[in-house]
């Protein structure tokens, strides 16, 4: 399986994919939080604080990773290659966790150059204000998590097409609804907090807060390992 991630992380980076992805995913976040005016700015705020690039990387992330995930499965399906892939001395549980770890370690690093955001937001600080680091890292873990999620959704997609762009939209709508869809059903018809918390935000969004509950984390856990079993059976299922 480690050559398998290897493979994964060598194709992202020896094509233009990897370099891009990283490049837009910084850019934007660059452009919003520090050039554009508007609510995400960081400067418009009057605080030194990095809680605008916590609410904005979600939805930058909603749309990269499914980018990412979208060739996973469905490049190999288009290729016919997944007959082959499936031969190898490796289980379909591997193959689908070789693709998985891939991806997710290729959007970790474009989350590292993030960190540079600290020394900056310390930067602006002014000498009696205090950098909350505990909420900055629940921010960070909440972001760890969540792309975690993503990427085992997009991947998922990706095994339910050879077409690329249907498994790029259709990860990008499951994301939405599993992100914001619940939260936004509570909001409109006034109901109890209980649908909210079925959805990603509400975890993230407690995780954020630099609280870490354990259940937080296993709700996590476990959308992300919903997703890599289902797709283990829908592998399973185009073998057969």
């Amino acid at each position: 399986m480690l050559a398998l991630i290897k493979k994964e992380l060598n194709t992202f980076f020896t094509s233009p994919i990897g370099y891009l992805v990283i490049g837009v995913f910084l850019l934007i976040n660059g452009l919003f939080l520090w050039v554009f005016d508007g609510n995400f700015n960081v400067f418009n705020a009057g605080f030194a604080d990095l809680n605008a690039y916590f609410e904005l990387a979600p939805w930058i992330l909603l749309f990269l990773i499914p980018a990412i995930t979208m060739r996973s499965f469905s490049d190999e399906l288009k290729m016919g290659t997944l007959e082959l892939l499936l031969t190898k001395p490796i289980s379909t549980l591997q193959l689908v966790l070789g693709k998985y770890v891939g991806a997710f370690l290729l959007v970790l690093i474009a989350l590292i150059p993030t960190l540079l955001y600290i020394y900056t937001i310390s930067s602006l600080k002014s000498e009696e204000s205090i950098v909350d680091m505990g909420s900055i890292f629940g921010s960070y873990l909440g972001l760890f998590f969540l792309v975690a999620s993503y990427t085992a959704i997009g991947v998922f997609t990706s095994a339910l097409t050879s077409n690329q762009i249907v498994a790029f939209i259709s990860a990008v709508l499951a994301c939405f609804l599993l992100y914001y869809g619940f939260e936004a059903i509570a909001e409109i018809f006034n109901t109890s907090t209980n649908i909210a918390a079925i959805g990603l935000k509400h975890h993230y969004d407690s995780i954020a807060r630099g609280v870490i509950d354990t259940r937080n984390l296993i709700y996590f856990i476990s959308i992300a390992a919903l997703f890599v079993a289902l797709t283990s059976v829908q592998l399973k299922k185009t073998q057969s």
